[in-house]
C-alpha cells in the first residue's frame, strides 16, 4: 500500500483495514468514527480508487487454468485438464480424462500423419470416446507388443487401434510380438527380420504419440501390472530399481532414467531416447496414483502435451512449485 498522503488517505485506510481485514460492519465504522454509514461507504470506494484496496476473486473455476499455467512455465508443455470434481469415483474420472483426451486428439491429428498409440487401460478408454475426425493419408503405429504367457494380446491391442483408425479413417499398423521377450537375445535377433523393420521403420517416422504412464498402485490398474505382463521376480527388480512408471512398457526412474533398467532390455516398446524426438507427445491420465509416473515421464522429455484431471493437475502444479 502507498503512505497515506492526506487526512482523507488516513481516514479510508483506517475504514478498509476494519472493514476488509477485521470484518468491521460499515455501521459499526459509522457510529466509532462519528460518521455517516454513506460517507464510510465513500471512503472504501476512494481506498479502492486509490490502490490503498486490491479485491481479487479466486472462483474455483480458475484453479485449472492456474495449474495449467504453472505446468506449462514449469514444463514447457501444454497442459488440458478434465473438469473433475474432487468426490468423483475413479471410474468417473476416467471417462472424462478420456473424453478430453479424445477431444486433444481430434484437435491435434490430422492427414498424412503417422501416430504412434500405446495399449493400457487409459488409451482404451480414450479410444472409446474418439469421435469422427475424417483424414488422408493417416496411419497409425502399435507402440509395443501385447502378448504375454497367457494370451496373445492380439484382440486387446487390435481393438484399441481399430477404434482409432475408424475414428481418423486411417491405416492401422500392428505390432504381432510379445510385450516382453524372455531372452533379449532373442529381440535383437527378431528386430533384424524384415516384417519387424517395416514396424520399427514406421515408429522412427512419428509425428506424433499417444500414451499413458504405468503405475502398480493404480485405483484402475494399469493393465501392463494388471493383464498378466510381469512375474514376481520382474516386479521385484522394478522395486530394487525404484521404477516409477513406464510409457509402453518401457520403465523409467524418478529422474526420468531408464538405464540399466534389464526389464527394458526384453521389452518391445520403443526406446524412450526415440520417443523424446517426437514433436508431439500426448500423454493422457487420471488420477493422483499416477502423479509419480507423470513426474519421471516429464523429467525423461517424454511429454509435450499433457491430458490430466484437474485435481491431479493442481497436486502437480503444487509440488512443481
Amino acid at each position: 500500500m502507498p503512505a497515506p498522503t492526506s487526512q482523507q488517505d488516513e481516514a479510508a485506510l483506517a475504514a478498509a483495514t476494519a472493514h476488509y481485514l477485521h470484518g468491521e460492519t460499515m455501521e459499526s465504522i459509522a457510529h466509532r468514527l462519528r460518521v455517516s454509514r454513506s460517507t464510510v461507504s465513500r471512503l472504501l470506494r476512494y481506498a479502492r480508487d486509490r490502490g490503498l484496496v486490491e479485491i481479487r476473486i479466486r472462483s474455483p473455476r480458475d484453479a485449472p487454468q492456474a495449474a495449467a499455467r504453472a505446468l506449462r512455465a514449469r514444463y514447457g508443455i501444454a497442459v488440458h485438464t478434465a473438469a473433475v470434481r474432487q468426490e468423483a469415483s475413479d471410474v468417473e474420472q476416467l471417462d472424462l480424462v478420456a473424453a478430453t483426451g479424445a477431444d486433444v486428439l481430434a484437435a491435434h491429428i490430422g492427414s498424412h500423419q503417422t501416430v504412434g498409440v500405446a495399449w493400457g487401460s487409459t488409451i482404451a478408454a480414450v479410444s472409446r470416446q474418439l469421435v469422427s475426425t475424417p483424414t488422408t493419408g493417416t496411419r497409425f503405429v502399435q507402440l509395443n507388443g501385447s502378448g504375454n504367457t497367457r494370451t496373445t494380446g492380439l484382440g486387446y491391442a487390435s481393438e484399441i487401434l481399430r477404434r482409432f483408425g475408424r475414428a481418423f479413417t486411417a491405416q492401422v499398423q500392428q505390432f504381432p510380438v510379445p510385450a516382453f521377450f524372455d531372452d533379449p537375445a532373442t529381440k535383437t535377433a527378431l528386430w533384424r527380420e524384415r516384417s519387424m523393420r517395416r514396424i520399427l521403420d514406421a515408429q522412427t517416422e512419428m509425428d506424433a504419440v499417444v500414451f499413458s504412464v504405468g503405475a502398480s498402485g493404480s485405483p484402475v490398474p494399469s493393465h501392463v501390472y494388471a493383464g498378466g505382463y510381469l512375474e514376481p521376480d520382474d516386479l521385484a527388480e522394478l522395486e530394487r530399481e525404484q521404477v516409477v512408471g513406464d510409457v509402453a512398457t518401457v520403465f523409467y526412474r524418478a529422474d526420468g532414467s531408464s538405464a540399466d533398467i534389464a526389464l527394458n532390455a526384453r521389452a518391445t516398446g520403443p526406446d524412450l531416447a526415440l520417443l523424446a524426438r517426437v514433436p508431439r507427445r500426448i500423454c493422457i491420465v487420471a488420477g493422483a496414483s499416477k502423479l509419480a509416473s507423470v513426474r519421471g515421464a516429464l523429467a525423461a522429455g517424454l511429454v509435450t502435451d499433457l491430458v490430466i484431471d484437474a485435481p491431479s493437475a493442481h497436486a502437480l502444479a503444487e509440488a512443481a512449485s
